[in-house]
């Protein structure tokens, strides 16, 4: 079992891993030479498949993950934590936004024995337009307000966890793996690490470059917190108390003779179309909310391996999905 594990998710960077690789590597002469990288792959178009395989032949460290479809990333961070066997894990992009030099203080902290999660905070977002930095903020601020659990501010899934955590974690049968929050959901004392973000070190975002990861918010927003029904049964009280009043306005203006009805057509008209849209809305969280418990309920896989390159033969059968009790001990297992 080797000290640390980095999985890392990629699809389409044939650009950064070669970049990547070289960095990472000169950070883990410093931390220990005991470690494997795990590259977690949605099938890709480029040369990853390729770059990555090759690397494999000249350091066996390096392993590859392929899915037999796109999971996205939280299905191939999944993934990685499922097949890595480290007694800590790393969970990183490969675009070098998160700088590999703050690999060596998160595996400090870890060694101090007192912590089990590393959390690299941002101080800096470089690289990220405004329109992302607001939309982080506020998806940050939501989440925080109404969730059952707290999730640190300006912390994406760059992180060290234990291997006493990612046990846990895979006990989780969610199908919808929002790392972030599920994190908090399993506990253990962490410590933040501050760092400032880097730009994109090669090719290009595979989010909308204006919202970012806004998906993966909505999604924290609806596994950790029903406060949006609640909103929605609030907005309702108050739509159907506009309704009365205005009804009343109505009737004490018909009464007194300062409104005609033909003359107010146009305020009905308006009125209506926004009970409705506060109405669509309400029905779009409903069925948010309604499709989640769908989705759960079908327990399909997160994730599907169709090719391990670089892990021993027990490792193929390490899938935890829906078999917890295998979770106990993955790297004793690929060890025997």
């Amino acid at each position: 079992m080797p000290e640390l594990s980095l999985v890392v998710p990629v699809f389409n960077e044939e650009s950064s891993i070669p970049i990547y690789l070289e960095k990472v590597r000169e950070v883990l002469k410093g931390v220990g030479e005991d470690y494997e990288i795990i590259f977690a792959m949605d099938p890709s178009t480029d040369r990853t498949e390729e770059i990555v395989t090759a690397a494999n032949r000249e350091d066996g460290r390096v392993k590859l993950l392929k899915f037999s479809r796109r999971f996205g990333q939280p299905g191939a961070i999944w993934g990685g934590l499922a097949y890595s066997t480290g007694r800590a894990v790393i969970v990183m992009d490969v675009d070098l936004q998160d700088p590999p030099e703050v690999i060596a203080d998160l595996v400090a902290v870890w060694r101090e024995g007192k912590y089990k999660v590393a959390i690299p905070q941002r101080r800096s977002r470089e690289g990220d337009n405004i329109v992302k930095r607001i939309v982080a903020y506020c998806a940050y601020w939501f989440i925080n307000k109404t969730a059952i659990v707290e999730i640190p501010r300006n912390c994406g899934d760059f992180r060290l966890l234990d291997r006493e955590v990612v046990t846990e974690l895979l006990r989780l049968k969610e199908t919808n793996a929002f790392l972030r929050g599920l994190t908090a959901v399993v506990g253990y004392k962490y410590k933040l690490v501050p760092f400032d973000r880097k730009p994109r070190a090669g090719g290009e975002g595979k989010y909308f470059r204006f919202t970012g990861g806004i998906f993966i918010g909505f999604n924290g927003v609806i596994a950790f917190s029903g406060a949006l029904l609640r909103l929605m049964t609030f907005a309702g009280f108050i739509m159907a108390g506009l309704a009365i009043v205005a009804a009343l306005v109505l009737l004490v203006g018909k009464v007194t003779g300062w409104y005609q009805f033909a003359t107010g057509l146009a305020t009905l008209a308006v009125f209506f179309l926004f009970l409705t849209g506060c109405q669509f809305v309400g029905m779009g969280i409903l069925g948010a909310y309604i499709g989640r418990i769908y989705e759960e309920t079908k327990r399909r896989p997160i994730f599907i391996v169709e090719e391990a390159v670089g892990f021993k033969e027990a490792q193929g059968s390490l899938y935890p999905h829906r078999e917890p009790e295998r979770l106990l001990s993955p790297g004793r297992e690929a060890e025997s």
